[in-house]
């Protein structure tokens, strides 16, 4: 299968001064164009490290992690940060069309996309408001509009709701789901909530402990649209869970005992 990101062999290490630390090893996956793939694992798992090197942010040790790009005029990759990596000194509208004026466009173009996109995540009362005068759930917004205005073909997004409240959580996910299902693109999107990657994804991808491998594959039979607040009433939302949950545990399990004896090493 041809895929808009193809990972083969994928071998990551880094040199800390208590030693060298695998953080990826052998890891391969292919994820196909249009899909909302989510990547599950315990603390530590080269999650993130999975993310930057797609990102050409880290360089890997082994393997190759190939994106594909289809349309010379659009940007190939964006991501999204937890905290979602906005500038302080920058107002809403100048965050959200960040992206788009280095990559050139025109100040005539790129206005309405930005009050689009501001539109489109409810801030048009905000839209000359700076991040500290918002809310965390509303500063994550700004992050997701940037995103979408930048319009990448592939959206990387490092759990970009895990420092938020459940109700917010709520909101934002529903909000990353219309969004994706009005504007087809490719996702990968990294969570350590097993309930998160079933309401988002069409496919979840379960990592092991350090050193990172994929461990399973597990298909989401939920049709789209999707309503994030609803799915949970699904029985098959449950068993599904579930069934991730006995694929993870073990691993979760050997990563706690491994933070535990690399903090006993550190003093």
């Amino acid at each position: 299968m041809q895929g808009k990101i193809t990972i083969r062999d994928l071998r990551v290490s880094f040199t800390t001064r208590n030693g060298p630390v695998e953080a990826l090893d052998s890891f391969s996956l292919t994820i196909p164009d249009g899909e909302l793939a989510c990547v599950v694992g315990p603390s530590g798992c080269g999650k993130t490290t999975l993310l930057r090197v797609l990102a050409k942010l880290q360089v890997p040790t082994g393997g190759s992690a190939v994106v594909r790009s289809d349309d010379p005029a659009r940007p190939t990759v964006g991501m999204v940060f937890q905290n979602g990596g906005i500038f302080p000194w920058q107002t809403v509208a100048e965050n959200v069309g960040y992206g788009l004026r280095m990559r050139g466009v025109p100040p005539a173009e790129r206005q309405p996309i930005v009050r689009r996109w501001i539109s489109e995540i409810g801030l048009e009362r905000f839209a000359d408001a700076y991040p500290a005068q918002l809310s965390g759930g509303m500063q994550q917004r700004v992050g997701l509009a940037r995103a979408f205005a930048y319009d990448p073909e592939i959206l990387l997004m490092d759990e970009p709701f895990a420092a938020l409240d459940a109700q917010n959580r709520l909101l934002l996910q529903q909000t990353l789901l219309r969004q994706w299902e009005g504007n087809a693109r490719t996702v990968l999107f990294v969570t350590h909530g097993i309930d998160e990657a079933l309401t988002l994804g069409d496919r979840i991808y379960v990592m092991s402990a350090r050193p990172g491998r994929l461990l399973a594959t597990f298909d989401v039979p939920f049709e789209r649209p999707r309503d994030a607040g609803a799915l949970r009433g699904d029985p098959r939302f449950s068993k599904l869970y579930a069934a991730i949950w006995d694929v993870l545990r073990d691993e979760v399990e050997r990563s706690r005992e491994a933070e535990l004896a690399e903090g006993v090493d550190a003093t």
